[in-house]
């Protein structure tokens, strides 16, 4: 596993549902195109997949 992620939203959030958002706002993402940097773990990579087709991800 990769010690940092870099992840990205790349999509918006309208017309998603409340959990997908709450799972973006746990990430620390608010606007489309801003990027935060996270350790890598289980707990991270289980809220990436949840939301993975709104967000990119890059392993550092």
């Amino acid at each position: 596993m990769a010690q940092k992620l870099t992840i990205t939203l790349t999509r918006s959030l309208i017309g998603r549902t409340k959990d997908q958002r709450d799972t973006v706002e746990a990430l620390g993402l608010r606007k489309i195109n801003q990027t935060v940097e996270h350790n890598d773990n289980p707990a991270i990579r289980g809220m990436i997949n949840k939301v993975s087709h709104l967000v990119t991800v890059k392993e550092q």
